[in-house]
């Protein structure tokens, strides 16, 4: 058989191989590579007859020592390229000891925002409707329906949900205990026993939002009732109780609005500008909704991978916002400037609370992972050196550290199974109240808040109940339960101006508001 004849592509393609094996024969290369082969060859089988070698020569590695602080490496994912994720989310939700000063808890990292920039209340509703009877709902809760009266504020005064205007009047008992009508009959009763004819009625049931809800408030206008919640998926839903006498009688009341891309941290509605409610979020953001304007604006966006995890305001003061950013930082946004005024390093761990005293605004209660809540004095605070008024320790984090109505007691909740007390002219008496505390990894902590009065305190309890605790008692005296309950409540939020109604948001993203028979 003749010969193939090859083609000139062919030809050239075997020249260039010839021409490649003289250069790797120059270099030498092959032999290199056969070396290197037996040499690794060789190395596998010493390892081999090592290990079957008798144990008197292995060799043990050093222990490093105990007292050795790993210096962790911070960079943010911007600079490495990379998208940022909340997959340690769950993880940073639940801490499980106090930390040491020199430790750093995981920040779970900001998620790129859907859109940075303002969102119009309509593009950010999450189902079919325009929303406009929310809208309407909500400015028309500052209009003064007589001379001197006004609905859900009082002009010229600080906030109304001190005890006395709770219980609508003035009134005090010998033990300076308060005494007031029940809202919407004659009933008159005392501070003390409000919880008696508490009860959860199956229509006051709703599902907000979808999944876990981090945060829950009620709206401080006593002509409405309206509740918000912050789920874990950056959703904001607004639940209208008074739907039905509402402009869309065919609407269930319920609007959820998606805001934020990480779970959000915190929500606060002053009572001198209920069309504005601020809301801020792991993803390192605060927006704020108009509703004059129908818009979701974002105000504020933190530096680099900081979250922000709570956030508050001043009863004298609806143009700043406090909220707690990072390792233990705490900062101020003014709206008159546009721009954060202020900034304290006052912790070693990540803030999950913050309070401002009725009685005295210029006091400010923080709680903290580090294992520590403390009560801060704004007016000599000082940004290098910050010395607290009280400091209570836990032997884990603390999640929350309010004020009571009064003013005059702090309550604090820990993961070590506690709830402290603090009361007294400087708040130095301290007392401990046990409590289960533990909630796992999918509820979220329970946040233990002050009733209508000084007198009790609301805390979810893992059987789907609410434990009402005496803190002079030092103990639960009952627990709320009833039989349409399905979850577990787990942040709770009294509302200022309704004796008696308590709203419980769960990890399925419903919310039970209780109300008096």
């Amino acid at each position: 058989m003749a010969p193939t004849k090859l083609t000139k592509y062919e030809l050239q393609r075997l020249e260039n191989i010839r021409r490649k094996e003289e250069l790797m024969a120059g270099l030498k290369l092959q032999s290199m590579v056969i070396q290197l082969s037996a040499s690794s060859k060789r190395e596998r089988i010493s390892h081999f007859n090592g290990r079957i070698g008798a144990k008197a020569n292995k060799v043990k590695p050093q222990k490093k020592p105990k007292n050795e602080t790993p210096v962790p490496v911070r960079r943010s994912l911007r600079t490495r390229g990379m998208p940022a994720d909340s997959k340690s989310l769950d993880s940073d939700l639940f801490d499980s000891a106090v930390r040491s000063p020199n430790s750093q808890s995981t920040v779970p990292s900001k998620p790129s925002a859907p859109k940075i920039g303002p969102l119009t209340m309509r593009e950010a509703l999450l189902h079919e409707g325009s929303g406009r009877a929310l809208i309407e709902t909500i400015l028309s809760t500052g209009i003064k329906s007589e001379p001197g009266e006004c609905l859900g504020t009082e002009f010229g005064g600080d906030r109304v949900c001190k005890e006395e205007t709770i219980l609508n009047t003035g009134i005090k008992s010998e033990r300076g205990e308060s005494l007031g009508k029940e809202f919407g009959g004659d009933r008159v009763c005392k501070e003390e026993d409000y919880w008696v004819d508490m009860n959860l009625n199956p229509d006051n049931i709703a599902r907000v939002v979808q999944g876990r809800i981090m945060a829950v408030k009620f709206f401080p206008c006593s002509s409405s009732r309206i509740v918000v919640a912050g789920s874990k998926g950056g959703d904001v839903g607004f639940w209208n109780l008074d739907h039905a006498n509402g402009i869309e009688e065919e609407d269930d009341g319920v609007y959820t609005y998606h805001t934020h891309s990480g779970p959000v941290s915190g929500i606060s509605i002053h009572q001198h500008t209920l069309s504005k409610v601020f809301t801020s979020c792991y993803d390192g953001y605060i927006r704020l909704m108009d509703a004059e304007k129908e818009m979701f604006d974002l105000v504020y966006s933190a530096d680099d991978n900081e979250a922000i995890f709570s956030l508050s305001q001043r009863s004298d003061d609806a143009k700043c916002v406090y909220f707690g950013e990072g390792y233990g930082n705490l900062s101020m946004w003014d709206e008159r400037t546009g721009s954060c005024a202020t900034q304290w390093s006052l912790h070693n761990d990540r803030i999950n609370s913050i309070d401002f005293n009725l009685e005295n605004p210029n006091f400010m209660a923080t709680s903290c992972s580090d294992g520590t809540a403390c009560i801060w004095d704004l007016r000599s605070i000082d940004a290098y050196k910050p010395k607290t008024l009280k400091t209570v320790g836990h032997k884990r984090a603390v999640y929350s550290a309010y004020f009571s109505p009064s003013g005059k007691c702090l309550a604090t909740t820990s993961l070590d199974n506690t709830i402290s007390i603090l009361d007294g002219a400087n708040f130095e008496a301290v007392s401990w109240i046990p409590h289960n505390n533990q909630t796992g990894r999918w509820i979220s902590q329970f946040k233990a808040i002050w009733g209508w009065g000084d007198s009790y305190i609301f805390i979810g309890n893992m059987k789907r109940g609410v434990d009402v605790i005496s803190p002079s008692q030092g103990k639960t005296i009952v627990t709320l339960q009833s039989e349409h309950i399905s979850a577990i409540p787990c942040r709770f939020d009294a509302h200022p101006y309704k004796v008696g109604m308590l709203a419980g948001a769960t990890g399925g993203g419903q919310v039970y508001v209780w109300t008096r028979q």
